[in-house]
């Protein structure tokens, strides 16, 4: 069960979550942005151990800790991983009081309806059976919605909340992710069916349960304010979707109440060649700009 400490943590601390929970179809990409060229392996092992340094060269900085990185989110090859000689969810919470999340999701069915609706997860409660084992306080599940369906947002929304059910009951914290493409033309309309799918569903959780929710950042400023303050919501957080961080930062910086899980525009500007100096420096003055447009509101 989560520890009462990083339940305090997700519901009051200050600051935002790093989503570090690249798989297997996003980390060339990644790994590219970061410096390492697919030539650099030679095989998926190889590219694991890459990203994985990548993760933990992240993870081990001097400004990764608590104070403005309340969580991050593993892929689950990290969490089956070392860092810094202990399993990475215990140094996370031990020597960085970062609150450790899992990727539950094994990526997306094909477009329907508007909509990409997750995979079937075969051994989730085995999965999620480890994860209580390694010290994951919750976890995370990606759909997408491509589409203001009203039919296609609700399926979207009702697995995610059946899923979420299933990993309430394992003591886990669910972050529900319905994510909304950001370059959809009718991206605002599929916004408002969003919320009112969440809202109704939310309302069908049991009493004294509380599921967390990971939203694109809204077309319409605070849109997500009612979610923010439903009772049966610990946090929501925003993804950076593509946009730039510093337009995902000024747009975070104006959702009241709302806090980063950036993944993409966490990593921005770093490179495996730099010297440690040079990438703790700018690692920490991202933190800082990703932390500052978190707390803003």
């Amino acid at each position: 069960m989560p520890n009462d400490q990083q339940t305090e943590q997700m519901t009051n601390g200050q600051g935002f979550i790093a989503a570090l929970d690249q798989s297997g179809g996003s980390t060339p990409k990644a790994l590219k942005l970061y410096g390492v060229n697919e030539d650099a392996y030679s095989s998926e092992a190889e590219m694991f151990d890459l990203v994985h340094a990548m993760r933990t060269r992240i993870a081990s900085a001097p400004a990764f800790t608590g104070d403005k990185v309340i969580g991050a989110i593993l892929f689950e090859m990290t969490m089956d991983r070392e860092m810094g000689g202990k399993p990475s969810a215990q140094y996370l919470w031990e020597d960085r009081r970062v609150v450790p999340f899992l990727k539950i999701d094994k990526g997306l069915a094909d477009e329907a309806d508007g909509v990409q609706l997750l995979k079937p997860i075969p051994g989730l409660d085995d999965l999620l059976s480890r994860a209580v084992g390694h010290g994951i306080f919750g976890t995370k599940e990606r759909s997408v919605i491509n589409k203001a369906s009203a039919s296609g947002i609700d399926a979207v929304v009702a697995q995610q909340f059946e899923l979420g059910a299933q990993v309430l009951s394992h003591g886990l914290m669910p972050i529900i992710e319905p994510e909304v493409t950001i370059s959809i033309a009718d991206k605002a309309e599929a916004e408002d069916l969003l919320l009112a799918s969440i809202t109704k569903h939310l309302d069908e959780v049991p009493d004294g349960q509380k599921v967390m929710l990971k939203l694109s950042l809204p077309t319409k400023t605070n849109l997500y304010k009612p979610l923010v303050d439903h009772p049966k919501v610990m946090r929501v957080v925003a993804l950076s979707g593509g946009y730039e961080r510093d337009e995902a930062n000024a747009m975070l910086a104006k959702n009241t109440g709302v806090i980063a899980s950036f993944s993409r525009a966490l990593s921005e500007g770093l490179s495996a060649q730099q010297s440690d100096d040079e990438f703790n420096s700018t690692i920490a003055a991202t933190i800082n700009s990703i932390y500052a447009a978190s707390v803003a509101g």
